[in-house]
């Protein structure tokens, strides 16, 4: 066998074992590791009924939260530390009231913070309401579960979109 033969022998053989895969039916190449291309779902719009029963809902939480608000600042904003502690003596009172009452003030603060942020997002899901936008999610554009949306209606997100930023750190709810 001469050196020619050898090596076409060799190269058949290489040819043989090194042959992409095909599908028996339409004689493509099989890839290992094909990606299925993602069916885009259509965002549904919901219906003018079911909007209007979500504006309700959010208009109701707006109502409620504007209250709470307002009852915080009544009962923190306009009582001094000695009004609030109930102190009518003239007398000073003991230091461990004082960090009480400044304790109790910091924490409506914060109640009221937390609270005017979600004041916030229920003025943005309103919007949404107007636009036509609201119920789809603003990360992926799919449509937010009802039960979501039920539980809390002034949501921006889709429960997978939420756990994803929350996961990155950049949690708005």
């Amino acid at each position: 066998m001469n050196y020619n033969e050898g090596r076409t022998k060799v190269m058949k053989k290489h040819k043989k074992t090194h042959q992409k895969k095909t599908s028996v039916r339409n004689k493509k190449p099989i890839l290992k590791n094909r990606v299925k291309k993602a069916k885009l779902e259509k965002v549904k719009k919901m219906g003018k009924q079911e909007l209007k029963g979500y504006k309700k809902l959010l208009l109701r939480q707006k109502e409620l939260i504007t209250g709470e608000i307002q009852h915080i600042a009544k009962d923190t904003l306009n009582k001094s530390q000695k009004d609030a502690s109930g102190d009518i003596s003239g007398y000073t009172y003991h230091m461990a009231d004082v960090a009480t009452d400044t304790y109790d003030r910091e924490f409506s603060f914060g109640i009221a913070s937390s609270d005017r942020e979600v004041l916030y997002d229920i003025n943005e899901a309103l919007k949404r309401v107007e636009d036509g936008t609201y119920g789809n999610c603003l990360e992926c554009d799919k449509q937010i579960s009802k039960k979501r949306l039920t539980a809390m209606p002034y949501t921006k997100f889709c429960i997978k979109c939420q756990k994803s930023l929350e996961v990155k750190g950049k949690s708005s709810e």
